[in-house]
């Protein structure tokens, strides 16, 4: 298929129905930090017909492969986890007080309900808060990691254990997916369970265009970013790359209460984010934005400082070196249940990777001097 068709057919709306239900029933799939095999046995399932073959490590993060015999590896990644909770300590009277498993938000737990996932199955329990009557102005409280608690509708710890609950269970909230007005895709986890459907829809592309790459192409779906990029950090060693595109969500800072002076200028609905910082290479960076401009896809800049806190950061400094650079997904309400991001910017994000991996040459050499 010749370029040109390739580029008429980008210019369409890339996600089907087909994508579209694996999308929603990939969101409302619990993966917590440590516990992603479900999903990730899922994520591989959908992306099977669309590579050549595909390999899973100790720790769960499954890569998908086309042309695995290609010498020059090229990664797009991004991470598999969700933000979770551990229960930590259960009362004599039957509540449950937890730890963080990853980024969880304290402030938003109150009236949430969850899922307490156990060997005998899931037990549903809620996040309770005293009623607002019987608080006063005086000694009014916020939530904090020591003040909420969990009630299963037990009466003792005896009780609760004899559930199947201990210390250790981890805990997900319920919240399912939604489209919002036609033109948000909302739900818990899109951070970064998006950026595993936007890679996968990269290789159902590549198939259904029947495009032969001139490298190895290593769809990746990590583990762990949550708690400090572990999973990254392991497979890279792994595969050795000699490029990493990571796609991962930035802060939508044109909603209430952010300031864009200390968070950047980023908005949903106005394209991808590309990030300039030590950990991206810049001749990765300006092929990505030569593509962007070449093929008329919106973007938008932001600036790390010292990392970017993703997983761009595992793969860069890993193995001696790996060129690598940071797509951004513009998101709404991060490590809440009610995440949002543009659907237009998912596409965006799509076609620009695609795009970008169409101008990657075989023995492609991003050093700055040679």
């Amino acid at each position: 298929m010749s370029l040109e068709v390739i580029n008429n057919y980008m210019k369409k709306n890339i996600i089907n129905k087909k994508s579209e239900a694996f999308l929603e029933k990939y969101i409302n799939n619990p993966s917590p930090t440590g516990f992603e095999s479900n999903g990730q046995k899922m994520w591989l399932d959908y992306i099977k017909p669309y590579i050549d073959t595909h390999f899973v490590d100790t720790y769960g993060t499954v890569v998908g492969v086309i042309n695995p015999k290609a010498k020059y590896k090229v990664v797009i990644e991004a991470h598999a986890d969700e933000i979770s909770w551990f229960v930590h300590y259960i009362t004599k009277e039957g509540f449950i007080y937890l730890r963080r498993n990853g980024g969880s938000d304290h402030q938003i737990a109150p009236s949430k309900r969850v899922n307490i996932h156990t060997k005998k199955g899931i037990v549903k329990a809620v996040f309770g808060w005293p009623a607002i009557h019987t608080r006063t102005a005086a000694d009014e409280k916020s939530p904090k990691l020591d003040n909420i608690f969990l009630d299963c509708g037990c009466s003792s710890k005896e009780e609760v254990e004899k559930l199947g609950i201990h210390v250790g269970c981890v805990v997900t909230y319920e919240d399912k997916f939604m489209v919002l007005n036609d033109k948000y895709y909302v739900g818990r986890a899109l951070d970064n369970r998006i950026g595993g459907f936007m890679i996968a829809e990269v290789a159902r592309i590549l198939k259904e265009n029947k495009i032969e790459l001139p490298f190895g192409l290593y769809i990746t779906n990590s583990v762990q970013e949550e708690v400090g990029l572990r999973g990254a950090q392991m497979i890279v060693e792994s595969i050795k790359p000699n490029v990493a595109i990571v796609t991962d969500v930035c802060h939508d800072t044109h909603t209430p209460m952010i300031n864009k002076i200390k968070q950047g200028d980023f908005k949903c609905g106005d394209g991808p984010v590309l990030f300039y910082g030590p950990s991206v290479q810049n001749n990765l960076l300006d092929l990505i934005i030569n593509s962007a401009e070449k093929n008329k896809l919106p973007f938008q800049r932001g600036a790390a400082s010292r990392a970017t806190g993703t997983d761009t950061d595992a793969f860069a400094f890993a193995t001696g070196g790996v060129a690598s650079a940071l797509i951004s997904l513009p998101l709404r309400y991060m490590h809440t249940t009610v995440e949002a991001v543009s659907k237009d910017d998912v596409e965006n994000v799509i076609r620009l990777i695609f795009n970008s991996l169409q101008k990657i040459k075989n023995n492609h050499d991003f050093r700055y001097l040679k």
